[in-house]
């Protein structure tokens, strides 16, 4: 029999005999917003890492739900885009970035298991969608791109960060891994591909260093597959307990 609270007072003798006479007279307790039903949280894997180092491949891999962090990038027309000395836009900046919409939506993600997410064209420089990511019942999902350091803090602040990884590689390795995505998938332009390649490159030791500093833990991509196991193996926080 379902446990009961009774809409009205009196004694004990009275609640027994409106159990028998009226039913119509009892409120079962589900039915109140103070007494849903507890479900897991999931966890988020903050995946970040130089560009090229192979984050995308890594989060297939594992067989969790992936959020592209790269669909929060701000459209091409926006004025606060942070520009580089030649004027040209400095998409590897944080502040080319939504950052409180990722958040926000790692958020829903953990706390409902779906969310509604931008897509994100980088040849178009601009948002050409959405679509609804659901987790499955998943315990954890994966956020990865290169600015998933930078909400480290916030995620676990907000009690739903699982782990935040770094991946990391000799730069030579990361550049050419990155230059052949960039061309496959027709990004930009060749020559910019090749000049913000080698600044990268040249850059990529500070790049993997600030995001340790936010919080990340630097490794290959075998170790960041162990750690990714360890976390969907953990038995999640409840939601409501």
């Amino acid at each position: 029999m379902p446990r009961a609270g009774r809409c009205g007072g009196g004694s004990d003798r009275r609640l027994v005999s409106a159990w028998v006479s009226d039913a119509s007279d009892w409120c079962p307790v589900s039915d109140s917003p103070l007494n849903q039903p507890s479900i897991p949280r999931a966890r988020v894997v903050l995946l970040s890492g130089p560009s090229g180092s192979g984050k995308s491949s890594l989060a297939a891999r594992t067989g969790l739900p992936v959020l592209q962090l790269d669909d929060f990038y701000k459209d091409g027309d926006d004025p606060t885009l942070p520009l580089l000395p030649d004027g040209g836009v400095d998409w590897d900046s944080p502040l080319a970035w939504h950052r409180d919409q990722a958040v926000a939506t790692i958020r829903r993600l953990a706390d409902h298991g779906r969310a509604e997410v931008p897509v994100y064209s980088i040849p178009d420089n601009g948002r050409v969608g959405t679509h609804t990511l659901d987790l499955g019942g998943a315990p954890a999902f994966i956020a990865e791109g290169i600015f998933a350091a930078e909400i480290v803090e916030q995620c676990a602040g907000e009690e739903v960060l699982g782990d935040a990884l770094c991946l990391r590689n000799h730069p030579l390795t990361t550049a050419w891994r990155r230059l052949r995505r960039d061309v496959r998938e027709g990004r930009k332009s060749l020559p910019v591909l090749l000049r913000r390649g080698w600044r990268l490159m040249r850059a990529e030791h500070g790049i993997v260093a600030r995001q340790v500093g936010l919080g990340a833990y630097a490794c290959a991509g075998a170790e960041a597959e162990r750690r990714v196991r360890t976390v969907t193996a953990e038995r999640p926080a409840v939601v409501g307990a």
